[in-house]
């Protein structure tokens, strides 16, 4: 007989692509999800989509509020729609979307929040297309964290990032042999009720689903 797996895990998920197919691939060993609302352009959207699916699987959520980042940051994710340049993720205009050291402030908060509930892990989804425009989402940040949480907590905790080296296209292919519907799932940087289409991230998607062979479901206001 198989052995369970231990609910050992606590997920950063936005209610984007990416987190919510960690959160359906791991969902065996995800204890706690946790969503920070940082005051983005997109947050309210994304959030929804997390909130949706973490009640789906069953999974304890917590929306922690960060609004000193979006009083004392600079970042065009901050601002306003206007705000968000469109093109791709390796144009130099996408540096203005960097919220600085975003995942650092995430992943020392949820490792606190693990160590407080005897969790050992937290799980985070950057991928190999941030690395280009995020630093903080590069090997290199994420190897030196993990050390600096183990090092920092009784417990150990360390940081699990699976899909670092993957494109999102890599991760669209373990959505659709998952069977999720990814018009369930939020990417647009602009906020509106439909992607725009042009920003980065839409661009990202859009490419990302093309090149996984997967029908795309999103609504666009630019096709």
């Amino acid at each position: 007989m198989a052995t369970e797996k231990k609910k050992d895990a606590v997920i950063i998920t936005s209610g984007g692509m990416d987190s919510t197919t960690m959160l359906y691939e791991y969902r065996d060993e995800i204890a706690m999800a946790i969503t920070f609302d940082y005051g983005s352009t997109q947050n309210g959207r994304e959030r929804r989509c997390a909130v949706m699916h973490c009640e789906r699987l069953g999974i304890k959520h917590l929306i922690i509020p960060l609004d000193f980042m979006h009083k004392y940051f600079k970042s065009a994710l901050l601002e306003s729609a206007d705000a968000i340049p469109d093109g791709n993720y390796n144009d130099e205009n996408m540096k203005a979307t960097v919220v600085p050291f975003r995942n650092g402030i995430m992943l020392a908060i949820a490792c606190g929040i693990a160590e407080s509930n005897g969790l050992k892990r937290v799980m985070i989804a950057n991928h190999a297309g941030d690395h280009s425009i995020y630093p903080d989402c590069r090997s290199p940040f994420i190897d030196a964290m993990s050390t600096a949480m183990q090092t920092g907590t009784y417990e150990g905790i360390k940081v699990f990032a699976p899909y670092t080296d993957l494109s999102k296209a890599d991760i669209a292919r373990h959505g659709a042999a998952l069977g999720l519907d990814y018009s369930e799932t939020y990417s647009c940087y602009k906020g509106g009720e439909k992607h725009c289409g042009t920003c980065g991230t839409c661009t990202e998607r859009r490419q990302a689903l093309k090149e996984a062979g997967i029908d795309d479901p999103t609504e666009y206001l630019a096709e």
